[in-house]
């Protein structure tokens, strides 16, 4: 199937030559085409560029994108979106003055994800995820990250892990798994947190590895959760097994984790809400990518990732949703782009910038992801008829895109 889109009002990141992620004062940069046209065969970017140079080119499909604007689809590099049930509960104990500490230890939190999920058949976690799977590809997202860390045994992990698994088989957007067995420690190792390391190390990451379930190994490293040395030995497993590190770090504290992601060459660090000068210091340099999650702090009302901080030190930075069912239950990239515009202090190209080509290079996925590039995978996405694309963050309540086209299929 080829379909060509005509007289676009403006082409976002439109790039000749491909570019894997942008950094400091080039992410305030984004390329565009006026009064253009894109043309996609099969699944696969072929040409593009200005109206007055269209030629004779013709399509399958013809689509109209007079006042409209395109761009890639966005590439969320953090989410959870395979869990049961929800946790409405605690949003209403939140209000009530209950931190997520106070949650956590009462039997709340992942612990309370990770029970449903254990008593939920495979069948039932799949179709609850294919529900919201489906709500995030007509919202743009043409490319995701998704972890397991709601069963914490070795079954219920390998149990998300295949529903990860499926959803990769049965939907055009690209899915990358990661093993997030360290999320919590659950009830039965509560008093032997070394224990459950040793089972993550020994069992969970050999099973994990041998079905060739996930591509990335992620741990929650946090004070009350997995401390430094904890994180060391999970990653030097996972490594061991072939798994690229990715980190949850300095949600909460900042003790070391940001430094030991680089050390690891973790693929990201993730959350970053606490920052200081020396976790700047460690990622300068490095292969890691910075991910702040910005609807996470909206919904839990945590400080935001110091965005300006990190760009002005001439670092990169992506942005993702961290959809999940106790501290952000929403996979919207949308709102995502709009709050980090908002509460970050990002401008509109910074965050165009950070939920496309630096998302996916966050999922490791930038070589055919993230950009409008000639031979890279068809995903984008038209909006509706708006001024210009400053309107997509600064219209935060509505829903802005009207076609999504993924992997070269126009997504109902």
């Amino acid at each position: 199937m080829s379909i060509l889109i005509t007289n676009i009002k403006q082409l976002l990141q439109a790039r000749a030559h491909n570019v894997l992620k942008v950094s400091g004062t080039e992410m305030n940069q984004l390329s565009l085409l006026e009064n253009a046209y894109l043309l996609i065969e099969h699944d696969t970017i072929v040409e593009y560029g200005e109206m007055k140079d269209i030629g004779g080119i013709e399509a399958e499909t013809t689509i109209d994108a007079t006042g409209k604007i395109v761009l890639p689809t966005w590439c969320d590099s953090h989410t959870h979106l395979v869990y049961a049930g929800n946790r409405e509960q605690e949003f209403v104990d939140r209000i009530n003055g209950l931190s997520y500490e106070d949650i956590a230890n009462r039997g709340g939190g992942i612990l309370n994800s990770a029970e449903k999920l254990q008593n939920t058949t495979e069948d039932e976690l799949y179709n609850q995820a294919v529900y919201r799977l489906k709500n995030v590809m007509r919202l743009g997202t043409g490319a995701i990250e998704i972890k397991s860390g709601y069963g914490l045994t070795t079954e219920s992990e390998l149990k998300m892990l295949r529903v990860i698994s499926r959803l990769k088989r049965d939907f055009p957007l690209k899915v990358m798994a990661t093993f997030l067995g360290a999320h919590a420690v659950p009830k039965e190792f509560k008093d032997n947190k070394t224990g459950y390391v040793d089972h993550i190390i020994n069992d969970m990451i050999p099973k994990v590895a041998k079905d060739l379930l996930a591509q990335y190994i992620d741990v929650f490293c946090e004070s009350g959760y997995f401390s430094i040395e904890d994180t060391e030995r999970i990653l030097e497993a996972g490594k061991k097994h072939g798994l690229t590190p990715k980190i949850h770090v300095n949600q909460f504290n900042a003790f070391g984790g940001v430094a030991l992601g680089v050390k690891h060459e973790a693929l990201s660090v993730d959350h970053l809400e606490v920052l200081n000068p020396k976790d700047i210091e460690a990622l300068k340099g490095s292969k890691t990518m910075p991910v702040a999650l910005p609807s996470c702090s909206y919904f839990i009302s945590i400080p935001y990732t110091p965005a300006r901080q990190i760009i002005d030190a001439g670092l990169p930075l992506a942005l993702a949703t961290d959809y999940n069912p106790g501290t952000t239950p929403s996979g919207n990239m949308n709102f995502v782009v709009s709050t980090a515009c908002i509460k970050m202090k990002m401008t509109p190209e910074e965050a165009i910038n950070a939920a496309t080509i630096n998302g996916a290079y966050a999922m490791g996925v930038s070589n055919m992801f993230g950009s409008i590039t000639r031979g890279k995978k068809a995903n984008v996405m038209i909006t509706k008829a708006i001024p210009s694309y400053n309107y997509l963050p600064y219209a935060f309540g509505e829903n802005n895109i009207e076609t999504v086209i993924i992997n070269g299929e126009i997504i109902e």
